[in-house]
């Protein structure tokens, strides 16, 4: 991989993590306000992949399993 894919890679996911905090701030105002006093939602680690050749409802159906997985 070339230093300039992963500087797209590193470009969006920075921009996923701010767009996201931005809206779960504003959504959630009061519960983050209670519990997170922290100015940055996210770390700045994050991990990319590749799903290979599987479709868009595979990957949605395993991102929505993650939480049966962790209980």
């Amino acid at each position: 991989m070339t230093s300039r894919q992963m500087s797209r890679k590193a470009t969006l996911v920075n921009n996923l993590k701010t767009i996201s905090s931005r809206l779960i701030r504003k959504e959630f105002a009061d519960i983050v306000n209670l519990i997170y006093s922290k100015p940055a939602f996210w770390t700045g680690a994050y991990f990319v992949a590749s799903c290979g050749a599987v479709t868009v409802e595979q990957v949605r159906k395993y991102v929505e399993n993650q939480s049966d997985i962790a209980e």
